[in-house]
Order: structure tokens, then sequence, then C-alpha cells
């Protein structure tokens, strides 16, 4: 019982984690699993069936038999051993040791030597003889292939195909034997070269779109830290600037004694306070995430990593008639949402859609490749991303945000905004600077700037 229950739960750990497994992973295994079983497969069937007549040849050919069957499973051991490395080195990731070849190159050579004397002293059909030679160079070809270039693959075949039928000619094999075992030779050189190389070649480019997918999805990351950067330049850049003049200036007026001194500092105060409140606005997403915007991005973004979008109803009335502040929380969702899917899953396709009800606008963001991972993360993430971030964001204007599995592989994010959500108060701290009333700067200093108000405008984009 307890070895059926270690059985069970190897059995439940390679199917997690045969699940936790990208598509692109479970493609490159199984592409190698293939290859690496492809030796064993014709060791059994062409490399075992044609030595069991010979096993009444008497005992010679039975101990020539038994020596061919375990040299040729040493060099299917050996052929799985560097197929791994030799893939790496078709691929550009490793450089393939040559030295590695020298092993399967004489267990080779004793395999041709085996083949040649059991021609000699047993009784092989002319059907068994082709298949030992289709088995013989196989294990060996399989990483080699990978290894060379194509002309020296092909010339190094030619070369051992003229020896093997020169060695077999001179055991007095008959001349259809000889065509045979040519034939065979012929057969398996272009069976080896028709599946291993495309199979390499696609797992290759597979991988080359997979790092560029992935470096798309930093650049995104490093895209969104640079207007982030943007945004705090153009909100503390000028009032930062008009600050330190007025500074200047209520200092100038204090060593004079001028009571205006008071008045500047009183403007530098509120300049400060409205600054304050901005920053607040940039770091909680409510600035500048203008929902046509955010689609154009995503759509662009999302493309260039190789997925195909899908945007419906962008031109609607939901994309154009919404209230400003409606408009900008889901801007925020297709930033987020973009940006994650891009991170997370093994996406093909990617679907936004936005659709207006009597009292709301519904915002769906769905992709597939999904898999066993989050596409926005856990509700963890802090304040800034995932699903807990878009959830207050929305909730602020009394919307809801959920997020789940929609079928197999895929998965969906919708956010509900209502048409009729107010706009979030500010806090009471900045409320009050703003209702200030302005007051009229110093009368003629040379360094004052022209006009207060003027000095203190936010940029044009706020």
């Amino acid at each position: 019982m307890k070895e059926l229950d270690e059985v069970i739960g190897r059995a439940r750990d390679w199917r997690r984690g045969w699940q936790e497994r990208t598509k692109l992973q479970r493609i490159d295994l199984y592409t190698r699993g293939t290859l690496a079983g492809l030796p064993w497969v014709f060791l059994v069937s062409w490399g075992l069936l044609p030595l069991v007549p010979v096993l009444d040849d008497g005992s010679a050919a039975t101990v020539l038999a038994a020596a061919f069957f375990a040299v040729n499973i040493a060099q299917c051991v050996l052929s799985n051993r560097n197929l791994g490395t030799a893939f790496a080195h078709h691929r550009g990731a490793e450089v393939f040791p040559l030295r590695r070849l020298r092993l399967p190159a004489a267990l080779l050579a004793l395999l041709t030597g085996l083949l040649v004397a059991l021609t000699a002293t047993a009784d092989l059909k002319d059907a068994g003889l082709a298949l030992l030679v289709l088995d013989v160079p196989l294990a060996f070809a399989i990483p080699y292939v990978l290894v060379v270039p194509v002309r020296t693959y092909l010339l190094h075949c030619a070369a051992y195909t003229v020896a093997l039928v020169a060695l077999l000619a001179a055991t007095g094999a008959t001349a259809g034997l000889l065509f045979g075992a040519a034939l065979s030779m012929l057969v398996v050189v272009l069976l080896v070269l028709a599946s291993v190389r495309p199979s390499a070649w696609s797992m290759s480019v597979m991988w080359q779109a997979e790092e560029a997918r992935d470096m798309q999805a930093r650049l995104a990351v490093a895209e969104e830290r640079l207007r982030f950067g943007r945004d705090m330049h153009d909100v503390l850049g000028r009032n930062l600037s008009v600050i330190a003049l007025k500074s200047e200036l209520a200092v100038e007026l204090a060593q004079r004694g001028n009571a205006a001194a008071v008045d500047q500092m009183v403007e530098v105060q509120r300049i400060a306070r409205a600054s304050q409140q901005e920053v607040r606005d940039v770091v909680r997403g409510y600035r500048e995430a203008d929902l046509p915007t955010e689609l154009m991005g995503a759509r662009g973004v999302l493309q260039a990593a190789g997925i195909t979008v899908t945007v419906e109803g962008a031109d609607g009335p939901a994309g154009i008639g919404a209230p400003a502040a409606v408009q900008a929380a889901l801007g925020w969702v297709v930033r987020e949402t973009a940006t994650n899917v891009l991170r997370h899953g093994d996406p093909r396709h990617c679907w936004i859609r936005l659709a207006r009800t009597r009292d709301a606008v519904v915002l769906e963001v769905e992709n597939d490749g999904a898999g066993t991972t989050d596409p926005l993360g856990g509700p963890d993430d802090g304040g800034g991303s995932g699903l807990a971030g878009l959830r207050e964001r929305l909730g602020a204007l009394g919307g809801t945000l959920s997020a789940g599995a929609a079928g197999e592989d895929l998965f969906r994010v919708t956010a509900t905004v209502p048409l009729t959500a107010p706009r979030p108060k500010p806090s009471a701290s900045a409320a009050s600077p703003r209702t200030a009333p302005s007051t009229p700067s110093a009368p003629s200093t040379p360094s004052a700037p022209s006009s207060p108000d003027t000095a203190s405008a936010p940029p044009e984009e706020r």
C-alpha cells in the first residue's frame, strides 16, 4: 500500500510539474523526449528483430549478436546524454565539446565491425541486413546532425556509406545485399536530417520569439517608468522653480523690512500644497489615464510582442460618451492588464471589449494562454498593481472589478464603472489651500515674477 501511495504521489508531482510549464516549455520537452526515444524504438525493432534468427547459427553468431545489441544500447545512452547539449549548440546557447563525440564514434566503428562479422559468419537475410544497416548509425547521427553543418554531415555520411559497402563486399556479399545496404544508408541519413534539424530549428525560432516577448514586456515596464518620471517632472519641475523664485523674493523683501514678504511666503505655501496633491494624483494613477490613448498603446505593445489584439466597442459611445473620470479609471485598467498579460501566461490572442449599459460602462480584457498563472498577480501586490490596486481605483468611483478563468486556458478581467459616479473628493489638507485667495506679489521689485497666478499655473497638460 505504501508503494502504491508513492507511485500515486510521483504521478501527481509529474502532472503538477507538467501543468506549471508554459506551452513552449511543453513543446520543447515533447520534442526532446521524442528525439531521445527514437533510438530506443528502433533499437527494439530494427536492431533486435533481425538478430533473433541469428541465434540458431551457432555460438559464435550468438556472441556476436549479443555484443552487437549491448554496444547498440550503450550508443543509445550516449546519444541521449549528448542530445541536450547538441540542442543548446544548435540554438547558439553553448558550444558542444567535440571530445564528447570520441566515444560514440568509437562505438559506431565497433558496431560496424560487428555487423560485418555477423554478415560473414551468420546467415542474414536481405531484409535483416537492411534493417541492421538502418539502425547502426541512427543513435550517433541524431546529436551529430545538430553539431556540424549540413554539408559536413552529408559528406561524412557518404564516406561512411562507401566504407560500409566496401567492407560488406569484402565478406562476399551479393550485389543485392550491397544495393540494399546502400539504399538503407540513404534512407536513414535523410530520415535523421529531415526530422532532427527541422525540429531543432523550430524550437530555436520559438525560443527566440519567447525571448523577444520577454524583452518586450521589460520594455513596456520601462516605458511605464519613464512615463511616470515625465509626469513627476511635469508636476514638480515648474512649481519647484516658482517656489524657489518666490522664496528668494521673500528673503530680499524681509531683509528690506517689507511686509509683502509674508504674502510671498503664503503664496509659496499654497503652491507647495497644490503640488503635494498633484503628486498624490500621479502616484494613484488618476492623471493621464486616457482611455483611447491606453487602448492604442495596449494594441501596439501587445502586437509588437506577437499577440493578436481585437478591440471591440472603442469607437462607440462607451469609448467616447463616458465621463472623463470613468474613462480615466478604465484607461488604468487597460494599462495594468495589458502590461501583466505580457508578463504572465503564454497568450496568443487578447480581446478588449467595451460596452455601455443604461447606467454603467463595462470593460472586458480576456486573453488565452493563462495556464495556471494569474495574469494580474496576487492580491498582495500592493496598491500600485494587481487586483488590489485596480479594485481600489475603481472602488473610489463606485465601480467593481472581477477576474478569473473564463473557460479552458482563458482568463478574463471585467471592470464595471457607473456613469453617474462622482469624482473622488480631495482631502481636507489639500482642499483648503486651493480655496485660499491668491495674494498679489510685491510691487516694483526687479526679481519678482510678472504675476503669481501666472507663475504658479500648472503645466498645460494638467
